[in-house]
């Protein structure tokens, strides 16, 4: 017989900008090593983590080893997540995207480089959420969390739809992507090499709102 998994599923927690900012080595530390990126990466990301969280409609989620509240869903005190021998494994955050940010720009052009006429572009761009970091420990993986973290990132956001970009690999075979088709989303543009970055990157998108699958880890309803 194959050993049962008894890891406890990680707990979801709604994070405010204080507490990202109290919790930002640790949130650092998953996406370098889920993104497999070199050591010392996490420096220059810092202060632009930080940014994005002044900016409008931000909002973050994070999933801790240790359960904290009894009811299990994100309830937006993570000074709770501080007890001792609790984990930061995964996080997901965003925020409203707008015409003077750089990655609004960048899929701008993008899409008329795919010939997308001003019109689709407006009809994309106009009102949409940007999913920007979405990483969960290499060590947490395969309980669900990146849907459930993502689930409830998007839950009851106002934007009509939801975009993100993720990097391209052969068949799309990798948990991200096996995640992102899961949960509906679909093409926007495809191989586009974003500015400074040499990799081509995949633009995803979908309609708001996000239905929650039927099970996810440490937040029932």
């Amino acid at each position: 017989m194959s050993p049962v998994d008894t890891t406890p599923a990680p707990r979801l927690v709604e994070l405010s900008a204080a507490d990202l900012r109290a919790h930002l080595d640790e949130a650092l530390a998953v996406y370098v090593e889920a993104m497999n990126y070199p050591r010392g990466t996490e420096l220059h990301r810092a202060p632009m983590w930080a940014e994005h969280a002044t900016r409008p409609g931000w909002r973050a989620i994070a999933a801790f080893t240790t359960p904290h509240r009894d009811t299990g869903a994100p309830n937006g005190d993570a000074g709770a997540s501080a007890h001792p021998g609790t984990s930061l494994v995964g996080i997901a955050y965003g925020y409203r995207g707008a015409p003077h940010q750089w990655w609004h720009q960048q899929v701008r052009e993008g899409l008329r480089r795919s010939g997308a006429d001003r019109r689709t572009a407006e009809s994309i761009l106009g009102d949409y959420f940007e999913l920007t970091e979405l990483h969960v420990s290499p060590r947490a993986q395969g309980h669900g969390t990146g849907a459930a973290l993502l689930t409830a990132l998007l839950a009851g956001r106002p934007e009509a739809r939801v975009l993100l970009s993720t990097p391209e690999v052969p068949l799309e075979d990798n948990r991200a992507w096996r995640l992102y088709r899961r949960l509906g989303f679909t093409d926007v543009v495809r191989h586009f090499r974003f500015s400074g970055d040499s990799r081509p990157f995949a633009v995803l998108g979908r309609e708001l709102p996000l239905h929650r699958p039927t099970a996810g880890p440490g937040a029932t309803s």
